[in-house]
């Protein structure tokens, strides 16, 4: 079973044999065996690639599951004498990712060096358990109670744009100076199109609107900081644009921010593995204080 995910994970029998130690005939040797008790075909071979049937889809997620359980329980037998190590599975958004997980990564294996992460950056909500993911990188409110959470620190969305737009459009001092500004928006998300502020009667939304949205957060911040508008998104993307002075925040002072939670979140049974616990103590450890909040001129 274990050849077999591997063979699947890895695209072929020869790189998994490399990386099993075997020969590319032994892995199809117990692939074969292995077909023949279930009596079913569960891969299609061509001299390119393999291709899961139906039959072997299924097979392939379950056996997943079933070695990383497995392996949960070995774990969990040894996590007092044994060093975190092995591979760790880890699903993340890509604004935190690419900005702030990704540099901290050589950090995090050189203390751990026996630890191999396989890191997929995605902006899909994916079933963790169906994907076989150790950890989740998750914001906002958890829709699946029966994951494990673990808060690493709030995240809060921040309105700036560039010092040369400010100059060349003037520097918005009342939220309904955004009406005669030009917003960039995230594409396919009205909720977005409103910005909340404080009034004295409570959190009020201002529509705004602009000449371009964009379904990825970094074409926006890329726009505003060549001085095409006006943008609001979470800190963790903004945060180095902002510290190295090529966006300012704006009408930080009646912003409504929305403190949106980061979590690590696991499948049950995770938290016992020393590297996922070992990964999510130095998360906490690393972002808790929200770092790049803190690098704001």
């Amino acid at each position: 079973m274990a050849v077999f995910v591997r063979a699947v994970e890895r695209g072929g029998f020869s790189p998994a044999a490399r990386e099993l130690g075997l020969t590319p005939s032994a892995v199809s040797k117990l692939v074969t065996r292995m077909e023949a008790r279930l009596g079913v075909r569960l891969l299609h071979r061509t001299t390119r690639r393999l291709a899961l049937t139906p039959e072997g889809e299924a097979f392939f997620h379950r056996a997943q599951r079933i070695l990383a359980d497995i392996e949960e329980a070995e774990n969990e037998v040894a996590r007092f004498r044994a060093r975190p190590r092995g591979r760790l599975r880890v699903n993340v958004g890509t604004a935190f990712g690419a900005h702030q997980l990704v540099p901290a990564l050589p950090a995090f294996l050189a203390r751990y060096p026996e630890i191999e992460v396989e890191l997929i950056l995605t902006d899909r909500v994916v079933d963790l358990v169906e994907e076989g993911a150790d950890v989740g990188l998750r914001t906002g409110q958890l829709a699946d109670s029966s994951l494990v959470s673990r808060k690493i620190c709030d995240l809060e969305r921040v309105i700036c744009a560039s010092p040369e737009y400010l100059a060349r459009r003037g520097r918005p001092r009342v939220p309904q100076d955004l009406l005669r500004h030009n917003c960039l928006l995230m594409a396919g998300a009205p909720q977005f199109h409103r910005w909340p502020f404080r009034f004295p009667e409570g959190v009020r939304n201002v529509e705004v609107s602009g000449n371009v949205s964009a379904n990825n957060a970094e074409t926006l911040v890329q726009l505003a900081t060549m001085g095409l508008g006006i943008i609001r998104l979470v800190d963790v993307t903004v945060g180095e644009a902002i510290a190295r002075g090529a966006l300012e925040p704006v009408l930080a002072d009646v912003h409504h921010a929305e403190a949106i939670p980061l979590q690590a979140v696991l499948p049950p049974g995770r938290h016992r593995s020393p590297r996922v616990a070992a990964f999510v103590d130095f998360l906490v450890e690393r972002f808790a204080g929200a770092p790049w909040r803190q690098a704001r001129p």
